[in-house]
């Protein structure tokens, strides 16, 4: 299953995007019905968690927290995405693209981690191949 909340408030964000972005990456990756959360959340949050979790004392724009489990009840759990929207979309207005994109881009970037890629290690390659996959497959 998969759920993706909005937790802020700010900003309007349409889920059914993000639930069909994340069906394509499962169904790519060939995995078998994962249980994966994907939450966007405002800066103070998501700086909590990053303090938490990692000891930095800033907002961030996007945590994954994997999981890799199957539970007793037959689940498999892949695990969580947090996304800071206010972060992304100064980011998006940085780069001169729209916050859709952006939150996207760190959707499927928060994904990656949570199989386990990580930065320096084909993380980029992949990330951009499977950006360039999502696009045509619209």
């Amino acid at each position: 299953m998969i759920e993706i909340l909005n937790r802020q408030k700010k900003f309007r964000i349409d889920l059914g995007r993000f639930e069909r972005l994340l069906k394509k990456l499962v169904r790519h990756y060939g995995l078998n019905r994962p249980e994966i959360a994907l939450s966007f959340v405002d800066d103070p949050e998501i700086r909590e968690l990053n303090r938490k979790f990692r000891k930095r004392d800033k907002p961030t724009d996007v945590l994954s927290f994997p999981l890799n489990e199957k539970a007793s009840d037959g689940r498999f759990y892949l695990g969580d995405i947090i996304i800071a929207v206010p972060t992304a979309s100064a980011q998006a207005t940085e780069l001169s693209h729209g916050l859709e994109s952006e939150l996207e881009y760190l959707a499927i970037h928060g994904f990656l981690h949570l199989l386990g890629y990580e930065h320096g290690q084909g993380h980029e390659e992949e990330e951009a191949a499977i950006r360039r996959l999502m696009v045509k497959g619209r």
